[in-house]
């Protein structure tokens, strides 16, 4: 515990904290966006059981962490005359994170533009288990992203002077248990606020949408990739979150000029109101 009255703990403390909330907005949007499907009572309870399986499966990977890093050797090669790659465990949990994240993003846009053919709310409502496991599912990427990035920060091989080993993994364990309480606080009116605006649910869908893309260059980065002779680089996190927090200012803006105006709802949003009212 001596290392706490070191300022580079703090600071290290703080960084990561900061880095782990940042990378979790992608996973409270996709939270949000899931929940909303659900009964209104059910919806505070899947964002708790979400976000708590977020901080299980990071200090789980953390204390897995040496497995994890066997994950950057390669499991098998491609080599044809258009396609070379070293393929990692790594850029495979991460490329079909992204493919998942893909499906899940435009399928909801196209539930929430075009609406469904049948007329039974039952039908349309997923159920809490059900978007426990979506959760779940893409939970085990966005750590496991995560958990990469904090690595880079707080490298365990070559700890920051006075940190060592177990002082590395305290302090991140200790980011992400701050941070997901800090998530979980803003969950609620986050989700609130995206539910009660579609132009921020298709928004947030765009962003994930964008969040995909990243997570297929980059485990494409990790395969090594070369296509027709190039090689596939990541996509650098910074330019993507600034991109997404421009859009969101720019949202802010739009919904300001045009409040008191009759706001558009979506076809799983009638449908729910629906229901509540007749409940």
């Amino acid at each position: 515990m001596e290392i706490f009255l070191q300022a580079n703990t703090w600071v290290a403390l703080l960084t990561l904290t900061f880095l782990e909330i940042v990378l979790g907005i992608d996973n409270i949007v996709f939270i949000s966006i899931i929940s909303n499907k659900l009964k209104i009572k059910d919806q505070p309870k899947a964002r708790s059981i979400g976000l708590v399986l977020a901080m299980i499966f990071r200090i789980v990977l953390l204390f897995g962490i040496t497995v994890v890093l066997k994950l950057q050797n390669a499991l098998f090669h491609i080599d044809v005359s258009w396609l070379k790659a070293g393929v990692t465990g790594q850029s495979l949990i991460i490329f079909s994170g992204g493919i998942f994240l893909l499906y899940k993003s435009v399928s909801e846009i196209h539930h929430k533009l075009e609406g469904v053919e049948e007329s039974n709310t039952n039908k349309v409502k997923s159920g809490l288990w059900n978007a426990i496991t979506q959760i779940a599912v893409l939970n085990v990427v966005f750590s496991f992203d995560s958990i990469l990035t904090a690595i880079g920060l707080v490298s365990l091989d070559n700890p920051p002077a006075g940190f060592g080993y177990e002082g590395g993994m305290l302090i991140m364990i200790i980011s992400i248990i701050i941070s997901i309480l800090i998530m979980m606080s803003f969950a609620g009116p986050v989700s609130k606020f995206v539910n009660e605006h579609p132009t921020i649910q298709i928004l947030g869908l765009s962003f994930l949408i964008l969040i995909g893309v990243m997570l297929l260059a980059e485990g494409s980065h990790l395969a090594h990739f070369i296509l027709f002779g190039n090689e596939v680089h990541s996509i650098p996190k910074g330019y993507l979150y600034f991109a997404i927090f421009f859009s969101l200012f720019v949202e802010f803006l739009n919904l300001k000029m045009k409040k008191g105006k009759n706001p558009v709802i979506l076809h799983d949003s009638k449908l729910l109101n629906n229901e509540e009212n007749n409940t």
